[in-house]
């Protein structure tokens, strides 16, 4: 357990009621141009198989190449029963990805599990996958910060699955936990390509706010890197997830928690509050820990996240 309150003191009444921090001038623009700029690149995805086997899935390796002319790893997963019908991008989390995921719950849809720059199959000098240093990655520098080459790298993710499977456009979905969550905010204003989310635990909302939360991990990371570097929210106010959430324009369902010792809930909350359209919220009793109900939980959120991207 953490040696301080992982709720914060915040209820659910009151995470709802938490604002987004002011945007910076240009934050829209910041992005635009970077995506503009990503979508003139060609992936040059290939797939090769991964020798694995299981019943309702073939399994490819993926790589495909990314902004900085960054190879990026991953695994693509094919259903063998059925036509793909749609299309789904899966972030990780900051502890990567060793593997796809099998029992995600839409049907008819090609997994794209791809690996962020600098983690898990995606590993390059001089980026460390440790998380506590990959996080700080060239923070001190607005336009070159690891953040913003993860979310080009879902967006080229996008671009390798439409060249795969072109008959998927208009039915592609995105799902992210935690720092996957966090990038897929911060990734969704700018791509149209994408009709449907969800994010799980998210990362990086609230930045002026989560600069003030004792906690564990990456975010810890961070504030010690404000305390003896001086002020970082030049580079992180381009970086705030609850910022970017203002702007995206399709249905999203997040899974927040009430207490998360790893991301502070308040950050959580400030990216769902922020949403503007079509939205769900999924609560669960903890994040990034272990607790009586997570069975269960899952169990409920699953169906939830069936019935949700049955629409897509």
């Amino acid at each position: 357990m953490a040696d301080f309150d992982p709720t914060y003191g915040y209820n659910l009444e009151r995470l709802l009621k938490i604002v987004p921090p002011p945007q910076s001038e240009g934050f829209a623009a910041f992005w635009q141009a970077r995506y503009i700029r990503a979508m003139k690149l060609d992936p040059c995805q290939h797939i090769n198989p991964c020798g694995s086997f299981h019943p309702d899935f073939d399994c490819y390796d993926l790589n495909y190449r990314s902004t900085d002319d960054f190879e990026i790893g991953g695994w693509i997963l094919i259903p063998k029963h059925s036509p793909v019908t749609r299309g789904v991008v899966v972030g990780h989390g900051y502890g990567g990805r060793e593997g796809p995921d099998f029992d995600l719950p839409i049907p008819g849809a090609a997994f794209l599990f791809p690996c962020f720059r600098g983690l898990s199959g995606s590993k390059r000098w001089p980026i460390s996958d440790n998380p506590n240093y990959h996080v700080l990655h060239d923070i001190d520098k607005r336009d070159r910060y690891i953040l913003g080459g993860c979310v080009e790298d879902l967006w080229l993710a996008v671009s390798a699955l439409l060249k795969l499977f072109p008959s998927v456009s208009g039915h592609i979905a995105y799902l992210g936990i935690s720092f996957g969550g966090g990038i897929g905010a911060l990734a969704l204003p700018s791509d149209t390509r994408i009709q449907r989310a969800h994010f799980n635990v998210p990362s990086f909302g609230n930045h002026p706010l989560r600069l003030q939360l004792p906690t564990w991990g990456s975010a810890a990371a961070v504030q010690n890197y404000q305390r003896e570097h001086g002020n970082i929210l030049a580079t992180l106010n381009y970086y705030d997830a609850a910022v970017a959430a203002q702007h995206i324009q399709i249905p999203v369902h997040v899974a927040a928690a009430l207490a998360d010792p790893m991301v502070a809930p308040p950050g959580q909350f400030s990216i769902y509050n922020a949403l503007p359209r079509e939205k769900k919220l999924f609560v669960l009793d903890k994040g990034h820990s272990d607790y009586p109900r997570q069975a269960e939980q899952k169990n409920a959120l699953l169906s939830e996240l069936q019935d949700f991207f049955n629409h897509l």
